[in-house]
């Protein structure tokens, strides 16, 4: 936190001139890949096989002086546009809302107020208020700093933060690298410190804008879902490519029609060609993952939706994630005794008390947003109002920053008289007690104080004073002869919801395990309010330095509670974790985090409390800290994967009856069932089908009952393709027994084609009622609320019926009049064709016991 003697004075930009500025110099945005218009869209979608299929076979159908046929086919590339145009669109605009949420933020001065935007805002002139953890937002001169360093490796290649002074003269830019000078720049990272700065420059007109253009060329990896993918549209589209050809030459050569049997192949391909899968994909993840950003979870890393399914292990910090994070001081002990803080008596505050809580205010920051100090403050308003202990006229003259070697920071005040310097220090106990160089009795008296303050599940921190007259301060605190005056405990409650997501997470077959920096009667209270387990066994940061790799391996296995640990320390846990076949999903919010962020098959970084490098560091960002959202994230991210299995096979079982029913006329010299305009009628049911009615499911009922999904389980496993066969099998046996009774019924070529056609639109209908669910039946699952199906199934029947009574369609498709005994018969061959399914699905219901 910026001190407030550093901002005095400072008013920064007027909203109305940052506006101004903005709409002139544009956004502070680097080069990067642009959104896709309107006519991009349309473009690519013009460039799909579905389309140019299509618009082939309306070529053919012009040659042969067929103008109906083609006009009805070019209707069907408007139509299946205008459908796949919707979908893009819904893409595009999720991806943007997610792009919105995931713009870094900066913190600066206008109109005389800290204010928070996003990065993308900061204009010239703005005044920067920059801490620890912070990205720069744009390249600037110091005003004022203290103990400040920064990363610009980014811009060097030099990977030791360099040193920085505020500017005393001309507000001059200097070029990157080297120590002790003013200029920072955008897209560098404050490794320590804090400081204001003023903009000087934006955007491209950075040091990073200067090279920002060959961020452009980069291209996002292809993730194993998107391989595996492309991997089987390429297997069954060489495969299609073989039986289209087939086709071709068996049609032309008995019939002796080449144009023809150029049709036939163009159908056949318009039947085999698995388009949707990709389009499935991108739509489930882009659609999932701002699905999740409404449920207070951002997805940075679109893997990370894929990988959630499989987490086993969740490692989260205890405060702000399983509390709280709103600190109330409960407790002080000083002198020996203890006093217990309530409602009642804050205003009460015996004096034996008052030093205590006057150097704990001195040790904080005046204008506090830390909420440690928050509560710190608060009592020292109420406790020590009207009295000698609060100094409001100090000036602060030094700050001694908290650091890994030693927990603890100490503010050095100069009181107004001039002749001596205050020094108010806080921190972890053990450190309070090396400050004061306590002996071995002192530090035995203080850790019974500690343990039993720590039992209740309290957050402590040590309070210590000195005072120094040399004009010279030196430089560590360990030089100050401090006095140690207390322990101040602080009370975090448990975040509500916390104990059902983590019995939750149990049933999922998930762990938990609790890092924290508290003690460990502290973190085993909060184990058992939140039902943690097991809440007996521990391991403390010092164990865990002196334990081998092999030893933390074995130990982490039983072990759920990390205390008095350091943030340094998450990697050895993240490494441990994955070395004994775990998926880690781990949390973090400062710059220490980063490298277990990145080391973690998932890492969550906190959106309210996190620093930009945890963020950038991190695959999901929870933007309320909460962990009960992170239990929703894995829900969410099973019931995407979940979904996505369901769609993929619903399309490959479809294909099969359509790739079917296309071949055997053509291998049997019989008259044609499927022209290209019935295949296009069929994807028009399809494409929405597999997009929108399956992304749209909810999760099943068991999806948070069931262990994790192995992390190597492919979506196109053994079991979903079999699954997928035998409905498309059991689907291309009953409607081809359509086609064969049409023939044994003496019927012309017309109804033949509306008796097939219609129990083939039937059965698909059915394939996607009774894949909705691979545990419930249609029957179990219609109290699933899904608008798209209802709409999509509704509309389906109606273009169905349209089409078979409408005289002008009848005749457009080559379709006959359907009685209501051949309805009954496509109804009755449609429904069972999934029967089997089904019955399996009864069946095993039964079995698992469910009601």
């Amino acid at each position: 936190m910026v001190d407030e003697h550093e901002l005095a004075g400072i008013s920064g930009l007027s909203g109305e001139e940052a506006a101004r500025r903005l709409k002139e110099e544009g956004p502070n945005s680097l080069p990067s890949t642009r959104k896709r218009s309107v006519l991009r869209i349309a473009f690519d979608i013009l460039r799909e096989p579905m389309f140019l299929l299509l618009v082939g076979a309306g070529a053919i159908y012009l040659v042969l002086g067929d103008l109906q046929e083609a006009l009805i086919l070019v209707s069907f590339v408007v139509l299946v546009m205008g459908i796949t145009f919707y979908q893009e669109q819904k893409t595009e605009r999720a991806l943007d809302a997610l792009r919105d949420l995931s713009s870094p933020r900066a913190l600066v001065i206008r109109d005389g107020r800290q204010v928070r935007i996003a990065g993308v805002e900061v204009v010239r002139g703005d005044i920067l208020v920059l801490s620890e953890g912070d990205r720069v937002p744009a390249d600037a001169v110091l005003l004022a700093c203290s103990n400040l360093t920064i990363d610009e490796s980014l811009l060097t290649g030099e990977s030791v933060p360099v040193r920085k002074l505020p500017c005393e003269g001309p507000l001059d830019m200097n070029k990157p690298g080297g120590d002790d000078l003013p200029s920072i720049f955008a897209g560098t990272l404050v490794v320590k410190g804090h400081g204001t700065a003023q903009a000087m420059a934006t955007g491209t007109a950075t040091e990073l804008g200067k090279i920002g253009r060959a961020l452009e060329e980069i291209e996002p990896e292809a993730t194993s879902l998107q391989r595996e993918t492309r991997r089987v549209v390429l297997q069954i589209a060489l495969l299609g490519l073989v039986l289209c050809t087939l086709a071709f030459v068996v049609y032309g050569a008995t019939r002796n029609d080449w144009l023809g049997g150029l049709l036939v192949g163009i159908a056949l391909a318009m039947a085999m060609l698995p388009e949707e899968f990709p389009v499935v994909l991108t739509v489930f993840l882009t659609l999932g993952a701002w699905r999740m950003s409404r449920n207070q979870v951002l997805t940075r890393s679109m893997p990370a939706v894929e990988t959630l399914g499989a987490a086993t292990v969740l490692c989260v910090d205890k405060t702000g994630t399983l509390t709280l994070n709103r600190m109330t001081v409960s407790a002080l002990m000083a002198g020996g005794s203890t006093w217990e803080i309530d409602d009642s008596n804050r205003h009460d505050l015996p004096e034996e008390y008052h030093e205590l809580v006057e150097f704990s205010v001195l040790a904080s920051q005046k204008d506090p947003f830390d909420p440690v100090e928050m509560a710190i403050s608060q009592l020292g308003e109420r406790a020590l109002n009207d009295t000698e202990h609060l100094h409001d006229d100090w000036a602060l003259e030094r700050e001694y920053p908290l650091s890994a070697e030693m927990l603890a920071l100490s503010h050095v005040w100069r009181s107004p008289d001039g002749r001596e310097y205050v020094i108010a220090a806080k921190g972890a106990p053990e450190a309070i007690a090396d400050l004061c160089h306590l002996g071995e009795e002192g530090k035995a008296e203080l850790w019974v104080h500690v343990d039993e303050l720590a039992a209740r599940g309290l957050r402590l921190l040590g309070v210590a004073r000195a005072f120094f007259t040399l004009d010279r301060l030196p430089g560590d605190q360990h030089d100050f002869v401090f006095d140690f005056l207390g322990l101040v405990g602080l009370e975090d409650p448990v975040r509500p919801g916390v104990s059902e997501s983590i019995r939750e997470c149990y049933e999922a077959g998930i762990r938990v395990i609790m890092i924290t920096g508290d003690y460990p009667g502290t973190a085993r209270h909060i184990a058992r309010e939140t039902g943690l387990r097991p809440d007996d066994l521990f391991i403390t940061g010092p164990e865990l330095d002196d334990m081998d790799d092999d030893e933390l391996r074995e130990r982490i296995r039983e072990v759920s509670i990390f205390a008095r640990a350091v943030p340094e320390q998450k990697l050895r846990i993240v490494r441990a974790l994955k070395a004994n076949g775990e998926v880690v999903a781990m949390t973090g919010d400062g710059v220490n985090d980063a490298p277990a962020l990145k080391a973690a098959n998932i890492g969550v970084a906190m959106g309210g409390r996190g620093t930009d490098v945890a963020r950038e560091s991190a695959a999901l960002v929870l933007l309320d800290d909460d962990f009960a959202s992170i239990e929703m994230a894995v829900k969410s991210g099973r019931r995407i994967y979940d979904n996505l299995c369901k769609a993929m096979s619903y399309v490959i079982a479809i294909h099969v009856p359509i790739a079917g029913i296309s071949m055997i006329p053509v291998f049997f010299n019989l008259p044609l069932v499927l022209s290209p305009m019935l295949i296009a009628f069929m994807e028009i049911i399809i494409d929405p089908a597999c997009s929108l009615i399956f992304e749209a499911e909810p999760a099943e009922e068991d999806v948070m009952r069931r262990p994790p999904r192995k992390p190597d389980e492919r979506i196109f496993n053994r079991r979903n393709v079999v699954i997928s066969m035998l409905q498309g099998l059991s689907v291309l046996l009953l409607v081809a027994g359509v086609f064969s009774l049409g023939h044994v019924r003496g019927m012309d070529e017309t109804e033949i084609r509306a008796l097939t056609f219609t129990t083939l639109v039937i059965a698909n209908l059915a394939l996607i009622l009774t894949n909705r669910s691979w545990e419930h039946t249609i029957w179990q699952a219609r109290r699933q609320r899904n608008p798209a199906m209802s709409w999509i199934v509704g509309a389906t029947l109606a273009l169905l019926a349209f089409v078979l009574y409408a005289p002008f369609m009848r005749d457009l498709f080559q379709l006959a009049f359907l009685s209501a005994a051949d309805i009954a018969i496509c109804l009755g061959a449609g429904t069972l064709s999934v029967l089997w399914f089904e019955a399996l699905k009864y069946v095993t219901h039964r079995r698992s016991g469910h009601s």
